[in-house]
């Protein structure tokens, strides 16, 4: 009986640990399963399509990090520069869109790597408080937006016939004349302290540096009065028949055009 007694009492206490490991390994959170490539990519797809731009993020991080290799990997890579840019994170989708050009020089999606290499060197007008307040850009530091404006050019360059140049053309107008909007900000800077010389200097910049912007009127304009301060006579007659002939007919007003629309985003991630 108490051999039986003892057996029982093992019993017993036997089923109450296997009870207790399995209940704490339960509620722990253990290491992540794998997951096949496929059902990350999908996940990835449908995370897309609901705008949780961070959780697909994370389904595409894990097909490159688990399956570099694999069938979904480059394609992953592509979205990767997509779902950073539509998550804000403008620097990962620029780099992205880095690693893929380098990575991948003759993939079929390498034009949108270019392009978005482009796009996300300059999103700062991208914010709500910025399109709502139609806050003038032009009066802050644009090296992002010469950056952005010089990597568009070489994406032109390199694809002309691209689905995307037509964006890409938009959005470089827009920046050329966000430039030269700067330009001129620092000229009329210049102009009400008397510093005539420098006024003209970035007057000139634009004229011959940023042509066919929407500014090349009001730089024309800062020229004839700085020449006509400093008493350069034959220079401000020359720059006047220059205005004459050309904008005879226009006010003098800065550019607000934009032409550009961030909408087309939604609907163009690679396929």
């Amino acid at each position: 009986m108490l051999i039986m007694k003892n057996n029982m009492n093992f019993k017993v206490s036997f089923l109450l640990v296997m009870t207790t490991l399995f209940i704490v390994s339960c509620n722990s959170d253990g290491p992540e399963i794998e997951q096949p490539e496929k059902i990350y990519y999908d996940q990835a797809q449908r995370r897309m399509a609901a705008n949780n731009f961070f959780g697909a993020i994370e389904s595409l991080e894990a097909i490159e990090a688990m399956y570099p290799f694999g069938k979904y990997a480059e394609q992953a890579q592509v979205e990767l520069i997509y779902a950073y840019f539509m998550n804000a994170d403008n620097e990962a989708s620029h780099a992205a869109a880095e690693k893929f050009i380098r990575l991948h020089p003759r993939h079929p999606n390498i034009d949108y790597a270019y392009f978005m290499k482009g796009l996300s060197s300059y999103t700062r007008d991208n914010s709500l408080m910025v399109r709502l307040t139609d806050t003038d850009l032009s009066n802050r530091d644009i090296s992002g937006a010469k950056e952005s404006f010089s990597e568009l050019n070489e994406f032109l360059i390199r694809f002309p016939e691209s689905q995307y140049a037509s964006y890409a053309k938009q959005r470089s107008i827009y920046l050329r004349n966000m430039i030269a909007r700067n330009e001129l900000a620092a000229a009329d800077y210049y102009q009400s302290i008397d510093a005539h010389v420098a006024a003209i200097r970035r007057a000139k910049y634009v004229i011959e540096n940023i042509p066919n912007s929407s500014e090349n009127f009001r730089a024309l304009k800062i020229l004839e009065s700085s020449y006509e301060y400093l008493g350069y006579t034959d220079l401000y007659e020359d720059v006047k028949e220059i205005i004459n002939l050309n904008y005879s007919d226009k006010d003098y007003t800065s550019s607000k055009d934009s032409g550009w629309s961030w909408n087309f985003l939604k609907n163009n991630k690679p396929q």
